[in-house]
């Protein structure tokens, strides 16, 4: 998948009775990050409400009631992904309505558009483009090929999903960057790669291809300095940890950022299976990565959301006593001091003529 999308494109985000943080990541992500125009989010539970009130990101942008309720627009993004890419009606009334109007219709869910009898007859009549971003076609095991000895590869990691890894690849991508360490953003998942305009939704890879498929993803991105690749699940949550797994392995990181959320003490979406403390976790973390390659924490990203200023202080300073690691919210603070680790490491790694 590789898009440019223009500035001007106006875009409507489909979260259908899902428009919550947890639950409509990809809108989330597009709002903050994505080029284009969203011009309104389509969810009849939350009619007359706004993205900022109820994601936290977006400002004024309205949320109405049907597509034939907003504003004209040239792409829908459907901003959700249900687990298991279940299609309740609602969205497919809307994700209808938006093909004969001839608009591009862009999914991340694990249901394929495309190879919807309906959509693809509906599609060809009206011109509409359907785009599934979940769809690929990675077949090959990791050959463990030599990486760039030039590039540093960071990737971030949590105790759980949906605790801010893309947010926190982004930011730091972004910021070493602009310190003057060209960095490319490796997207692992549907939301960051509408954000990069290329990358691979790695939980839609066949199992045995996962390490092969990340591998191939860093190769791709010979010549920068460095790359971080974004995290998917975590090794704590038994749902998704053969993800986990896979881009641990396939990517052979020289450096990790722990991602958690302040106060969550549970899996989510398996509650009330407790979370390990995150002393456990980092362990967890450190062993499967030290497996084929040397590799360490050079910090943690905190998502504070829910906590007031002296909360995310307290937390904040617990953190680092604990874990001996440097720890910022990225979003709350910045990520600067991230970038300044980041690129320390790089520096011993190159005094060291550490080996790719």
């Amino acid at each position: 998948m590789s898009q440019d999308r223009a500035e001007t494109e106006r875009i409507l985000l489909l979260t259908e009775g899902r428009t919550t943080p947890l639950s409509a990541k990809t809108a989330t992500g597009v709002l903050r990050y994505s080029l284009g125009q969203v011009v309104g989010l389509i969810d009849s539970t939350q009619a007359g409400r706004t993205a900022g009130e109820l994601l936290g990101v977006g400002g004024d942008i309205l949320v109405f009631a049907a597509l034939g309720q907003a504003p004209e627009a040239d792409t829908l993004i459907v901003g959700i992904a249900p687990a298991g890419g279940e299609l309740s009606g609602p969205l497919r009334r809307e994700i209808r309505g938006a093909i004969e109007r001839g608009m591009r219709v862009e999914s991340g869910m694990h249901f394929f558009l495309n190879d919807d009898e309906e959509f693809s007859r509906l599609a060809k009549r009206s011109g509409s483009t359907l785009v599934d971003l979940r769809k690929n076609d990675a077949h090959d095991v990791a050959r463990f090929d030599a990486f760039d000895p030039d590039c540093l590869r960071l990737h971030t990691v949590g105790d759980d999903c949906c605790v801010g890894k893309m947010v926190v690849s982004v930011e730091l991508a972004r910021g070493m960057t602009r310190g003057g360490c060209e960095t490319k953003f490796v997207a692992t998942g549907q939301t960051g790669m509408l954000i990069e305009g290329d990358g691979c939704a790695v939980d839609a890879v066949v199992s045995d291809f996962i390490a092969g498929a990340t591998e191939r993803l860093v190769l791709a991105a010979k010549g920068h300095d460095a790359v971080v690749v974004e995290g998917q699940g975590s090794l704590a949550n038994p749902r998704y940890s053969g993800v986990t797994m896979g881009l641990l392995h396939g990517c052979l990181p020289q450096g990790l950022v722990m991602c958690y959320e302040a106060g969550r003490a549970e899996v989510v979406g398996l509650e009330p299976m407790p979370l390990p403390p995150l002393e456990e976790v980092i362990a967890s973390y450190l062993s499967v990565a030290n497996l084929q390659h040397p590799c360490r924490f050079i910090g943690v990203a905190i998502n504070s959301r829910l906590l007031s200023g002296d909360e995310y202080r307290r937390e904040k300073d617990l953190v680092q006593e604990r874990l001996n690691l440097p720890a910022w919210d990225v979003v709350r603070e910045s990520v600067d001091g991230l970038v300044d680790e980041a690129l320390k490491l790089r520096r011993q790694l190159a005094d060291k003529g550490s080996p790719c």
